[in-house]
């Protein structure tokens, strides 16, 4: 299958909802199957905090599975991510006596050269490696072509290893790029959630034994807040998750709903 979401995450969501529509009616065990929506835009608009605040009985559980793409793969833990907006202020004035003004823009350039010479670390925990990664994901300024521009702003996504909580993640990129030192430049935090530990031996009966770390942010750290055990486990390469040739083949999905039916009959 081709198009954007087979991976991220439609495939996942036919899986669950196929292997609920089998046991269902003959279940050996107390199922709830949840769809919700906004879980990649932002913390305050994700489906699942709605539930949480309004039903939170409805998350009770001894095991949460959570349908992102995994390969198959048991996925523990995941990675937290925070967005930093990043402003710079300057001068508008005509281009051709740019001497009058201050460009914002030029601001913004020893910030970007921080990030693109910044080395992320790798972290293992408990046998898994967790990447981290800072990258800049969005920007923007210009007033018209022969206007110095007396604002610039650039979004700085943080993925951090789940040794981390969101308080030491900000310091560390606050700290690491000078923000509290950068003249002219103010910075906010846009948008903010912690990752997750993984929890030993959850579901190691499910992908066969195979586990490996998640890179992404999950709804697993909202269920290990709490207290509740929760892995990733889904079809799709999630590497070819957000791009343009997005795909999952069908045989995936078909051996990944298999797995989760005899897991859940077992």
């Amino acid at each position: 299958l081709f198009g954007c979401g087979t991976v991220d995450m439609k495939s996942g969501l036919a899986v669950y909802l196929h292997v609920f529509a089998r046991l269902c009616h003959r279940a050996t065990r107390d199922l709830t199957f949840i769809a919700y929506e906004g879980e990649e835009v932002s913390g305050d608009r994700n489906g699942l905090g709605h539930i949480q605040r309004e039903h939170p009985d409805w998350l009770e559980g001894d095991l949460a599975l959570l349908g992102e793409p995994t390969g198959g793969w048991i996925e523990a833990g995941c990675q937290g991510s925070l967005r930093i907006k990043v402003t710079a202020h300057g001068t508008r004035a005509h281009s051709a006596r740019s001497w009058l003004g201050d460009n914002a823009i030029h601001k913004l350039a020893p910030l970007i050269s921080h990030i693109a010479d910044y080395q992320p670390r790798n972290v293992t925990i408990d046998g898994l490696t967790y990447r981290e990664g800072l990258n800049i994901v969005g920007m923007e300024s210009g007033v018209a072509n022969n206007v110095i521009p007396d604002e610039a702003w650039m979004n700085i996504n943080f993925r951090f290893a789940p040794d981390r909580n969101v308080d030491e993640a900000t310091t560390h990129v606050v700290e690491v790029l000078g923000l509290d030192s950068s003249e002219g430049v103010t910075w906010s935090l846009d948008d903010a959630v912690p990752g997750a530990l993984p929890g030993g031996g959850v579901a190691g009966a499910l992908g066969g034994g195979k586990v490996r770390a998640k890179y992404g942010w999950t709804d697993v750290a909202r269920f290990s807040a709490l207290g509740v055990p929760a892995v990733n486990f889904g079809a799709g390469d999630p590497s070819y998750a957000h791009i343009r040739d997005e795909q999952c083949p069908v045989h995936q999905i078909t051996q990944v709903s298999e797995m989760l039916h005899t897991y859940l009959s077992t």
